[in-house]
């Protein structure tokens, strides 16, 4: 009985399924199976797309510019000019041998200054930029415009120019008037463009005291940066201990550290993947715009925190009233998107590659230093002997043929967690920093910073104060005191400024 009553409710459920469905659900294309199973039935071709195409106007712009910048082209290319206005300049004959056996034969600093000097040359502080500045710190008579950090520099200020004479290059390897990829190289008459020797920030230095030589400044009052600016800062007393009386190094670090270099190399990954970029040949053509837009946008996510922007956009959209877009929408959207936007033809490309990559390869460690100067030692002995040549200085690395796989000595050690800031520094870098030992040196952090985060100015004290050194001032800002995370350097005129005014003097 059983058996018999089983096989009539299959045959029920057969004819249920098998009936027509409802005049409502075929209506929303409905159909069944025969194990009870919902699926869309495959639209009716109209000749009419189901849903409007998406507008892309982020996309139109870029190709607008494109256009514009072909339709401007001339004998000279459409290449802007990155000069921030009037500089003064020193023309360097003298080669210039680079670190990594590079060499410039003849070069230019672009620098200006302000306040005067005085008659020993004893109160001269170097101020150092970061990255993308250009000399212009502060406005003068030549150039009235508002300058990087104008409000740090001037009668009274931070940088007091009734005491102090300041001084601030643009760096080579920039683009705001001092030697780079976009000058003339000597030996052909065309742009060195990525012909242009690999960079160190130490070669910078060295490029910085050859205006000094010239100046007739014997010892450095101070040098003094912030950012990349901090890291040339501290290369100055170490290469030049004698020279530089004070150091200050803001939001710095004594060696570039995993995660900044994998924020740099995004950076310069996207730019380089932009066809225009042309292997760094783009001058007498379009800038690489897009790259250098998306790259602005990777780092500006690096200069400021995010318990600030959540302060200042929140999850707030441009328009709440619109349908959300693929581009720009949320505040934050607008934000990055302004900032690539307003910077992307105001620096050249192939600077942003050799300057950030110079970044990258910063380390005070003393088996950095001793390898560097061996690397010198051999190179200088070639020239003196008239058997150096710059072939060795190309680019030979390849990529490996295996993908990469993790090695054991990058595993890391959880066994005995320490707690932040209890670290001990290495032993190569409070060897690589021990030419400091005399040398008074305010190391300023910010909590907030994710570029360069506290840890690594913590690094340097410690690092400064193994090694002997008793003149160690080091001032950590909590998220309390400044939200502004990497660019609290720019605008935090207290507390920077303050803490800096007091130390020099």
């Amino acid at each position: 009985m059983a058996s018999r009553s089983l096989v009539n409710t299959t045959r029920h459920i057969h004819k249920s399924l098998s009936r027509p469905l409802p005049t409502s659900a075929r209506l929303i294309g409905l159909t069944t199976t025969h194990n009870a199973r919902f699926t869309c039935a495959p639209p009716r071709k109209s000749g009419v797309a189901s849903n409007p195409a998406m507008a892309f106007p982020c996309l139109d712009a870029l190709e607008t510019r494109s256009a514009t910048l072909q339709a401007s082209r001339s004998s000279s290319g459409p290449e802007p000019s990155y000069t921030s206005g009037p500089t003064e300049i020193f023309d360097c004959k003298d080669p210039l041998l680079l670190d990594w056996g590079g060499i410039l034969p003849e070069f230019t600093i672009a620098y200006e200054s302000w306040g005067a000097m005085n008659a020993d040359k004893s109160n001269v502080i170097l101020l150092h930029t970061g990255l993308s500045a250009s000399s212009h710190a502060h406005s003068t008579e030549a150039n009235p415009q508002a300058g990087w950090w104008e409000k740090f520099i001037g009668p009274g200020a931070p940088l007091d120019t009734d005491k102090y004479h300041v001084i601030c290059t643009n760096v080579i390897g920039g683009c705001h008037g001092s030697t780079g990829p976009s000058s003339i190289d000597p030996g052909n008459g065309e742009r060195y463009a990525t012909r242009f020797p690999i960079l160190t920030m130490q070669d910078m230095v060295r490029a910085q005291f050859r205006l000094l030589d010239h100046l007739g400044v014997d010892k450095l009052y101070a040098s003094v940066g912030s950012s990349m600016g901090g890291m040339q800062s501290l290369a100055a007393g170490v290469l030049f201990p004698s020279r530089v009386g004070r150091i200050v190094s803001i939001s710095g670090c004594a060696r570039s550290h995993p995660y900044s270099i994998a924020m740099r190399h995004t950076q310069r990954q996207v730019l380089m993947m932009d066809p225009n970029w042309n292997r760094g040949f783009y001058y007498d053509a379009i800038p690489p715009h897009a790259g250098m837009k998306l790259a602005r946008e990777i780092a500006t996510v690096t200069y400021r925190s995010g318990p600030e922007w959540e302060q200042r956009f929140g999850r707030r959209r441009a328009d709440n009233t619109k349908p959300p877009a693929l581009c720009p929408d949320f505040l934050i959207e607008t934000y990055l998107d302004h900032a690539g936007e307003k910077w992307c033809l105001n620096y050249d490309p192939n600077s942003l590659l050799y300057v950030s990559k110079a970044m990258d390869l910063f380390d005070l460690g003393r088996e950095n230093q001793q390898a560097t100067k061996s690397r010198r030692d051999i190179h200088t002995e070639d020239i003196q002997a008239g058997t150096y040549t710059t072939s060795d200085a190309s680019c030979s690395l390849t990529l490996p043929s295996k993908p990469y796989e993790e090695q054991p000595s990058s595993q890391v050690d959880t066994s005995e967690p320490l707690e932040a800031g209890s670290s001990r520094p290495p032993q190569d870098l409070v060897l690589g920093l021990s030419a400091l030992r005399d040398t008074p040196t305010l190391v300023m952090g910010v909590a907030s910073d994710i570029l360069f985060p506290a840890w690594q100015q913590r690094e340097i004290a410690q690092s400064l104060r193994i090694g002997g050194n008793r003149g160690v001032t080091h001032v950590e800002l909590s998220e309390e005191m400044s939200l502004f995370g990497h660019d609290t350097f720019l605008l935090d005129l207290k507390h920077i400024g303050g803490n800096i005014r007091m130390f020099l003097n």
